[in-house]
């Protein structure tokens, strides 16, 4: 089950509480979840939000929906937490469901898989110079992903691009090469201030860098499986050894792999996000957490067999798990207009 699927189930459940007369409540358009801070996979605070039109306590109105998302496919276990949020652990095939989805999907990751509603108001003026022309194409790109309904807020449209925009962009770009002026004017919020840096640096501790070295490994192990004769399969990834073959650290490894699975299935709503609240920094932090997170999964286990060791489902898993991370972060990358080069 992937992140909108539960999003739409748990939906269902408000919808058919509502015409089974277990709540007396106006029906949501849509139920956001998002990967559970604490126990669980995934979260919602949707009772929270109903609370006041039932008329009745979060709990109880959490409770309601607990007991009829009870035993629904895909979901292992619901369960109530703190004031009224609902969190959910899913069945053991949601990680490889997930996978397999964003294959199946490709390019196609992402767009449409959370519409937003109407755009809501930017929280600043929408900037001009060469960081409103950034911002304005990447949001063009973001709004069709997205499939955004309705108009954007008035305070929201791009201004007019004036010669003087277009030269600053250009100087920008001569100096520090078009990716990284375009992630110099996205990746801060609107009410931050941009601050370019000298010359472009390509290395790890530069955040842009670290987003397309991420994705270049990742081509780079699904090219290298398939030198040794395999290809990804979705599926389970297995208990995670470090590179020396010792489980020490396979709790924080495991810890790693949800972390990754995460992110991708976060990624839909990032996007949404972004359009809705008029801000592509949401989609520069989503990528570079998740570039950090592949970065640290991939050191923490062993994605392809070594020595005289076979192939085997877990490798196949691995290798997919590794190609599904570089498709989101190539969609990220050309919602943003930023390179996703194969090899660095």
């Amino acid at each position: 089950m992937t992140p909108a699927e539960l999003s739409r189930t748990v939906l269902r459940s408000v919808r058919g509480a509502v015409a089974e007369r277990e709540l007396s409540v106006a029906v949501p358009e849509r139920v956001v979840v998002r990967p559970a801070p604490h126990s669980g996979d995934y979260a919602s605070n949707v009772a929270l939000q109903l609370a006041a039109g039932a008329g009745l306590p979060a709990r109880e109105v959490a409770e309601v929906l607990r007991r009829r998302l009870a035993g629904c496919p895909g979901i292992a276990y619901v369960e109530v937490a703190g004031p009224g949020f609902l969190n959910f652990t899913l069945g053991d095939g949601a990680p490889a469901e997930l996978v397999r989805t964003v294959l199946a999907q490709g390019p196609r990751y992402g767009s449409g898989g959370a519409r937003p509603g109407r755009p809501g108001a930017a929280t600043a003026p929408p900037p001009g110079g060469a960081r409103g022309l950034v911002v304005a194409e990447a949001l063009a790109r973001i709004d069709a992903a997205a499939d955004a309904a309705g108009t954007p807020p008035e305070d929201a449209a791009p201004r007019p691009a004036a010669d003087g925009d277009r030269a600053e962009l250009a100087r920008l770009v001569a100096r520090l090469g078009g990716d990284e002026a375009r992630w110099a004017l996205l990746r801060p919020a609107a009410q931050d201030p941009v601050r370019p840096p000298e010359r472009p640096t390509q290395r790890e501790e530069n955040p842009r860098f670290r987003v397309q070295y991420a994705y270049a490994r990742t081509q780079a192990l699904v090219r290298n499986a398939r030198e040794l004769g395999f290809t990804g399969a979705p599926g389970d990834t297995g208990p995670e050894t470090h590179p020396g073959g010792d489980a020490a650290g396979s709790g924080t490894a495991a810890s790693d792999t949800q972390a990754l699975h995460l992110l991708l299935g976060g990624f839909p709503d990032a996007v949404a996000a972004a359009a809705r609240y008029r801000a592509p920094d949401r989609v520069v932090r989503h990528l570079e957490a998740l570039a950090e997170a592949y970065l640290r999964w991939q050191g923490g286990c062993r994605p392809l067999p070594v020595g005289e060791e076979k192939p085997s489902a877990v490798h196949r898993a691995r290798v997919a798990l590794a190609e599904a991370t570089g498709t989101v972060l190539a969609n990220g990358l050309r919602l943003l207009g930023v390179s996703a080069p194969v090899r660095l």
